[in-house]
């Protein structure tokens, strides 16, 4: 019995001192010290001797069984400390070196624009509202003087849920909304996505975005109107910027106005942006109209008010020569880089 422990151990302490990993150092302790390693196979024969051989035999196997877990420990204190040191050279990091600094995105174009526009009116005392994009026929046609039979409904095609419900074509319902729920004085604007039935070409999308403008108090004068839309301009655009107000058409203002500007791009003095003419058209707007006032119930012989609504998409393009609409929408990394740092 003693020769086959020596036997055993000698072998197996070869094995250890030979072993390169600390996965390895497991499978020896199974191999050997396990329930059905070499070593409780010998314990086993412990059995087969006399009483007199047992005691000493048994002690043996103990000794035998407690220097090889040394071993196996030693051994294994040994390779963590050398993978650990291979680990920590592997992974140093030399911080004399620059560091990598991630790449930072950017604002959107539209966001950028609409920012800049909504801290213009802020400044002049606006607010900001929000309405919603699923909206009540009622809100975005009728009650904004636009009849069931009115031919502005036509120009106005867009994605009905019901007969009564609809994706808005205007943020225009947001200013029924706003006086149905405030007493004047009212002075907001009113962004957000709309919806029409267009094509998809360079001009013109399904999905763009406005921004609606409402002001309601007394004594309010298309002077107002004008003063207001003035100072926004040229705000957007630069101080030497002039404007011009044409007779327009809305069924919820009257009178109405086309406003144009001077063109960024000539300053006036005629390119391929403004076809040569020097003016770009901006917005529309209007003074709000008496039917629109008595809808929401106010008394349009005391309250006065104006409107005006603006095209996002189309400002941005304006102001950063964006040729083709569709490039809005498109997420294509190469074209939004040209906006980082704009402001």
């Amino acid at each position: 019995m003693k020769d086959r422990l020596n036997e055993l151990f000698s072998k197996a302490e070869e094995v250890i001192g030979s072993v390169e990993k600390v996965a390895d150092i497991e499978a020896l302790r199974i191999k050997y010290l396990g329930k059905k390693g070499e070593l409780t196979k010998l314990l086993r024969l412990v059995g087969e001797l006399s009483k007199e051989e047992r005691p000493k035999a048994g002690q043996l196997v103990n000794q035998v069984r407690e220097k090889l877990e040394s071993k196996m420990q030693q051994k294994m204190d040994e390779l963590s400390a050398k993978e650990q040191d291979a680990k920590i050279n592997a992974e140093r990091v030399d911080v004399t070196l620059p560091g990598k600094v991630p790449e930072v995105g950017n604002l959107h174009p539209l966001t950028i624009t609409y920012n800049g526009i909504r801290d213009i009116f802020i400044g002049m005392g606006f607010e900001v509202k929000r309405g919603p994009e699923i909206e009540y026929d009622k809100y975005n046609f009728d009650m904004l003087n636009i009849p069931k039979d009115h031919p502005a409904r036509d120009t106005q095609d867009t994605f009905y849920i019901t007969d009564e419900i609809l994706l808005r074509t205007q943020t225009s319902p947001g200013q029924i909304r706003v006086m149905l729920e405030q007493k004047p004085p009212i002075r907001v604007i009113i962004p957000g996505r709309v919806y029409r039935a267009d094509d998809v070409d360079a001009t013109h999308s399904p999905i763009f975005n406005q921004i609606e403008g409402l002001v309601i108090d007394k004594d309010i004068t298309m002077g107002d109107l004008k003063g207001v839309l003035d100072v926004f301009i040229k705000n957007l655009y630069g101080p030497d910027t002039k404007t011009r107000f044409r007779p327009g058409y809305f069924p919820f203002t009257e009178p109405s106005a086309e406003v144009d500007a001077t063109c960024a791009v000539c300053k006036g003095k005629g390119c391929r942006v403004c076809k040569d003419t020097g003016w770009i058209e901006i917005l529309g707007c209007g003074m709000v109209h008496p039917n629109v006032l008595e809808n929401v119930g106010l008394d349009s012989s005391v309250y006065k008010g104006f409107a005006f609504g603006l095209g996002l998409d189309r400002i941005a393009n304006i102001r950063y020569s964006i040729p083709d609409i569709r490039m809005l929408f498109e997420n294509d990394v190469r074209f939004l880089k040209q906006f980082k740092g704009a402001l």
